[in-house]
């Protein structure tokens, strides 16, 4: 998601640090306590991993609450599986407040029977303890409970833990393409291309 590509970088940058190159790297693979962590230890940062945090996510919390939009083809998608009776639920790396406003704001948190956030698993997507909480919640077979990903470190743990993968293109992970690709089992270049499957 475009919002949080350089979150990290403008967070360092509002405290007079410069980030290192490699930063949304580490951003991206970490929990938001794992990235504050990282980020305290590396640029030496005086606040608590708590403030930390806050200060980062004051940097998106408004685009949750106002701004971020279904992208198209999204609520046609959630309507043809939830027909279908597929059980669906949100496994994501967001904090829970911010994935609920927007889920609520925008009308589709009733698709889901269920939200699970890595910050309360205690783990990122580089590990599949959110992936195995989410099917354990599910009570689906593990070879049809596909995880829908767009960012390549999630999507190589749920393929490495013998999940199925549905990738939908994503322009902010456009430099992991071809490797996301190469895991997938389903590639979806939108989320409109639902309807041909």
């Amino acid at each position: 998601m475009p919002w949080w590509d350089d979150l990290g970088e403008r967070y360092l940058r509002s405290l007079g640090k410069t980030p290192e190159p490699n930063i949304r790297y580490h951003f991206k693979r970490l929990t938001m306590e794992g990235s504050a962590h990282y980020m305290k230890e590396t640029y030496g940062l005086e606040q608590s991993i708590e403030e930390i945090c806050t200060g980062v996510m004051s940097g998106i919390e408004f685009a949750y609450r106002d701004c971020i939009q279904c992208k198209p083809g999204v609520i046609d998608m959630l309507e043809a599986m939830r027909a279908a009776g597929v059980a669906m639920c949100v496994a994501t790396a967001t904090r829970r407040d911010c994935a609920l406003a927007a889920l609520e704001r925008l009308d589709i948190l009733r698709y889901f029977s269920a939200l699970f956030t890595c910050t309360e698993v205690g783990a990122s997507k580089t590990e599949p303890d959110i992936f195995e909480l989410a099917l354990s919640h599910l009570s689906t077979p593990r070879e049809t409970t596909f995880v829908f990903e767009d960012s390549l470190h999630a999507i190589e743990t749920a393929h490495a833990a013998a999940f199925p993968v549905m990738l939908i293109d994503e322009p902010a992970s456009a430099s992991d393409a071809e490797a996301c690709q190469a895991l997938a089992d389903v590639r979806l270049k939108n989320f409109t291309a639902f309807s041909t499957l």
